[in-house]
């Protein structure tokens, strides 16, 4: 029977985030790299996935690949898996973390053009992304998607309502990838609830520190907050593990 450190070790293992140049995306980098892993990580901005990928290496000695795409277009979703297996022959781990819910002021508000973007990031791209590395992964040693939706999906506000259908669509491709290559290939949701990240620095202050007072843990989540439970379904540990919906939401959501 292997030990504890060798069920969550990822020595060997070639890690892909989306949306990992910052918030949960750069944390849940952090992470892996720490655990073992070679990482890579794409997000829109190439100077912001080469600052990450420096520090990744010079704190951990991982080899870390920045890679500039945005997962709204599909010609740069091919892109990035194509760039992954030329440059590392191999993917063990997608996590598919970017996201977008840029604010709105009311639903008759929306546009087609938001409805577009925000589904493009949140969902087309994934799906893309899931298929493309989930066949390559079957072919090769198999390996294990993580995709990072949220509470939201499950109890939609009209706040946020493109963003919570993206989200839904998310969580019904998770279910559906969990069966397309098992054994060989895992697939996993987690669902975040209100975090401190880019897309809460546009909350009014009063708002923000009400959600933390009234969650359970007595605060929101922080990047941090996540980066164990997708070790855990990255690694051997979480091997029977597969087409799971985990909440990482401090029991924000008790009442669903």
């Amino acid at each position: 029977m292997k030990t504890p450190a060798e069920l969550f070790d990822l020595a060997g293992k070639v890690a892909v985030v989306t949306g990992g140049s910052r918030g949960i995306g750069k944390a849940i980098t952090w992470g892996f790299a720490a655990a073992g892993a070679d990482v890579v990580i794409a997000s829109r901005k190439l100077e912001n996935c080469q600052a990450v990928a420096s520090e990744v290496t010079a704190a951990n000695g991982r080899k870390a690949l920045p890679v500039a795409c945005h997962v709204g277009r599909w010609e740069d979703c091919d892109r990035l898996v194509d760039t992954v297996y030329e440059h590392f022959n191999r993917c063990d781990v997608l996590v598919n973390n970017a996201g977008m819910s840029p604010l709105y002021g009311d639903l008759r508000s929306v546009t087609e053009e938001y409805y577009d973007k925000v589904h493009a990031v949140n969902a087309r791209g994934p799906f893309r992304l899931g298929v493309l590395f989930g066949s390559r992964m079957a072919e090769g040693d198999g390996g294990s998607i993580i995709n990072v939706t949220s509470t939201g999906s499950l109890r939609p506000a009209p706040t946020e309502l493109p963003y919570a259908m993206a989200k839904a669509g998310l969580n019904a491709l998770t279910l559906a990838l969990a069966g397309a290559w098992a054994p060989k290939v895992r697939a996993n949701l987690v669902l975040p609830g209100p975090y401190d990240t880019d897309i809460s620095k546009a909350w009014d202050p009063a708002q923000k520190e009400l959600v933390g007072e009234l969650n359970p843990m007595g605060r929101i989540g922080q990047p941090d907050d996540m980066v164990g439970v997708c070790v855990f379904l990255a690694s051997e540990a979480a091997s029977y593990v597969n087409g799971a919906q985990i909440l990482v939401d401090g029991c924000a959501a008790r009442t669903l």
